[in-house]
C-alpha cells in the first residue's frame, strides 16, 4: 500500500523524533546512573571514616566487645548498611561470615560489589585497611550499603525515560501528520486547480500568486508544460487543417471527374483521358500518405540505418542530375561549390537536397544561378542551396520547415508541391544527428540542413 506524502511525513518525524528522544533519554540514564554511583561511592567513603575511629580506637580485646556494641547500634539505625572487620586474629574481627567468592567480589582495596543471597540488588563495598595499634593487628575494615533503592530508582527512570520516548514519538508523529497536512493544503488546492483543466480552456494556467516559493517552482514548470502543450495542440489543429485541405483537393478532384465522366456515355480515348487524370490525383494522395508515414517514423526517433563513407559534393551532384530536365525547363543554372567526406544514407540524402532544389528552382528568376554550398564544421557538414530573388520576410523563416507551412497562404502552386518538402529536410537532417536553417538577406536566400560527422 502506497502512503501518502501526509502520511511519510508523520513517519519522518516519528522516526526522527523516537532517535532523538532515545539518544537524549540514553545520555540522561548514563548521567543519572553515574550520579547515583558517586552519590553511594560518597557515603561508603563517608561511613569509613566514620567506622575508622571505632575500629582505631578499640585497640585490645576487652574494649573490641565496645566496637561491637556501637557497630550493632549504628547499624540497627540503618539497615542498608552493613560493616566487616577482617583480619588474621579471631577476636578483632565484626559482621557475617563471608564466602571466599564474596570476598573475592568485593576486593582488598577500593570499592567492589557482594552479592547477598537474600537481595535481588547486590551491596556496593569500600574497603581499605587500619593499621595495627595495641593488642589489635592490622585489619580490613570494609563498608557495604545496599543497592537496591538505587537499582529501582534507575529502573523507574529508566521505564519512564522509554514510555516518553514511545509517547513523544506517537506524538510528534501525530503533529506532524497534521501539520504536513496544513502545509500541503495549497498543493491540494494546485491539483484541484489541476484536474479542473480540460482541452477546452487550454489557455487557463494554474494561480501561483499565492502559493509557496517551492509550490510556485512547481506551478510555474507546470505552467511551461501547458504553455507548450497548448502550442502543440495548435499547431496539431493547424496540422490536421492542412491535412484535411491537401487531401480535398485530389479526392474533389477524383469526384468529380468520375462523376463528369459518368454523366454521359464517353468513348473509350475519353475514358483513357479521365483514367489518366484520376491515376494523377492517386499518385498525389500515394506521395502524400508516404511523406506522412516517412516524418512520423523520423518523430519517434528512427536514425538513418544504411550509412557509407561518401562525397557529400557527390550526392549532391546526383540529385542536381536527376532535377536536370527541371533546371532545363526553368532556365536556371546550378553550381556546386566545396566538398567533404561523411557516413549518410545516400537516399535519404539526395531526397533532402532535392527538395531543397526543387525549392530553390520555384522561387529562382529565369536565368538565375542557384549555388550549393558544402562546408565542413566542428563536428559536422553544412549544406546549403542559396537563389536570388525577392527574399523570404524574417518572420517566415522559423516556420518554414513545419508541416504544410506555405509563405503564400493562398497555397498557389500547391499541385505541384504540398509543403511537406522542407518539413521532410528537416526529418533527414534529424535522422542524421543534424539541424536545418534559413536564411534571406539582401535578395540572396539560403536554405539547409548539416549532418554529423560520425
Amino acid at each position: 500500500m502506497k502512503l501518502s506524502i501526509s502520511q511519510r511525513l508523520a513517519a519522518m518525524f516519528a522516526v526522527a523524533s523516537f532517535v532523538m528522544l532515545a539518544v537524549l533519554s540514553f545520555a540522561m540514564h548514563g548521567l543519572l546512573k553515574r550520579e547515583l554511583e558517586r552519590h553511594q561511592d560518597n557515603e561508603l567513603q563517608a561511613r569509613w571514616q566514620m567506622y575508622k575511629p571505632i575500629v582505631v580506637r578499640n585497640d585490645d580485646v576487652e574494649h573490641w566487645s565496645v566496637a561491637c556494641l556501637k557497630f550493632d547500634n549504628s547499624l540497627s539505625e540503618n539497615n542498608r548498611v552493613s560493616v566487616w572487620v577482617l583480619g588474621d586474629d579471631p577476636r578483632f574481627r565484626y559482621g557475617s561470615q563471608l564466602s571466599s567468592s564474596q570476598l573475592g567480589s568485593a576486593g582488598t582495596h577500593g570499592f567492589g560489589h557482594i552479592a547477598m543471597p537474600e537481595q535481588e540488588a547486590p551491596l556496593k563495598t569500600f574497603t581499605a585497611d587500619v593499621e595495627g595499634r595495641g593488642e589489635r593487628p592490622p585489619v580490613r575494615l570494609m563498608i557495604g550499603i545496599d543497592s537496591t533503592p538505587f537499582v529501582e530508582t534507575l529502573r523507574a527512570f529508566t521505564v519512564g525515560l522509554v514510555a516518553l520516548t514511545v509517547v513523544g514519538a506517537l506524538g510528534a508523529a501525530g503533529l506532524g501528520y497534521y501539520i504536513a497536512g496544513v502545509g500541503l493544503r495549497p498543493l491540494g488546492r494546485l491539483s484541484g486547480e489541476a484536474q479542473a483543466l480540460s482541452p477546452g480552456y487550454l489557455s487557463r494556467r494554474l494561480q501561483t500568486d499565492t502559493l509557496d516559493p517551492e509550490l510556485s517552482k512547481l506551478a510555474d514548470s507546470f505552467n511551461g508544460a501547458l504553455s507548450r502543450l497548448e502550442t502543440a495542440y495548435q499547431q496539431l489543429e493547424a496540422f490536421n487543417a492542412d491535412v484535411a485541405h491537401e487531401l480535398r483537393t485530389p479526392v474533389g478532384n477524383l469526384i468529380g471527374q468520375t462523376q463528369v465522366t459518368l454523366s454521359r456515355e464517353r468513348s473509350v480515348t475519353e475514358l483513357k483521358e479521365a483514367l489518366h487524370s484520376n491515376l494523377e490525383d492517386l499518385e498525389r494522395l500515394r506521395a502524400i500518405v508516404n511523406d506522412m508515414l516517412f516524418l512520423a517514423r523520423a518523430d519517434r526517433g528512427e536514425l538513418a540505418p544504411n550509412r557509407v563513407e561518401v562525397s557529400i559534393a557527390q550526392e549532391v551532384a546526383h540529385a542536381v542530375e536527376y532535377l536536370e530536365f527541371i533546371f532545363e525547363e526553368a532556365g536556371v543554372k546550378v553550381r556546386i561549390e566545396g566538398d567533404a567526406q561523411a557516413s549518410i544514407e545516400t537516399s535519404l540524402f539526395r531526397r533532402a537536397v532535392a527538395n531543397l532544389l526543387q525549392n530553390a528552382v520555384q522561387h529562382a528568376p529565369r536565368g538565375a544561378e542557384i549555388v550549393v554550398f558544402v562546408l565542413q564544421q566542428p563536428g559536422a557538414i553544412r549544406v546549403s542551396v542559396q537563389n536570388t530573388g525577392s527574399g523570404i520576410a524574417r518572420e517566415h523563416l522559423s516556420r518554414l520547415f513545419d508541416r504544410f507551412y506555405r509563405v503564400d497562404s493562398s497555397r498557389s502552386g500547391s499541385r505541384e508541391n504540398h509543403g511537406l518538402g522542407l518539413a521532410i529536410v528537416r526529418a533527414v537532417a534529424t535522422m542524421h544527428g543534424g539541424t536545418v536553417f534559413a536564411e534571406s538577406d539582401d535578395g540572396a536566400t539560403n536554405i539547409g540542413f548539416t549532418v554529423a560527422r560520425v
